[in-house]
């Protein structure tokens, strides 16, 4: 098993950036990798972004892109997310979620655990 801990999110302004991360602990060695999801009030969960095993690949939502990014230390089994140019619209419950192997992937069902999620919320 796999437990992954997000760090806490936060009500900030329009404008500004927010950092989260993502501790992994438990059966952790082999190879994963990791993504960030968000699930905005009354809608389905989506993705944000996702990082290769080696950090060489990433992949982001169309809707971050050029404000998000995803990075990872291995050393320390920790992901994160880079929040920057926060709009209203990313306010949502943001999940961190771990696949086994070195595949990214964009749907729900691709992840094999997840996080409890953490709140952000962008005030206009």
């Amino acid at each position: 098993q796999v437990q992954l801990v997000e760090s806490r999110g936060g009500l900030v302004p329009a404008g500004d950036s927010l950092s989260l991360s993502c501790a992994a602990s438990g059966r952790t060695g082999g190879t994963y990798a990791m993504a960030w999801f968000r699930r905005p009030p009354g809608k389905e969960r989506e993705f944000v972004a996702g990082i290769s095993w080696d950090g060489l690949i990433t992949n982001h939502a169309d809707s971050v892109k050029g404000r998000f990014t995803i990075s990872r230390d291995n050393a320390k089994n920790t992901a994160y997310l880079q929040m920057n140019s926060l709009k209203p619209d990313d306010t949502a419950v943001y999940y961190c979620a771990l696949k086994i192997g070195y595949g990214l992937g964009t749907k729900v069902g691709n992840y094999d655990y997840w996080g409890q999620g953490t709140q952000v919320t962008v005030s206009s």
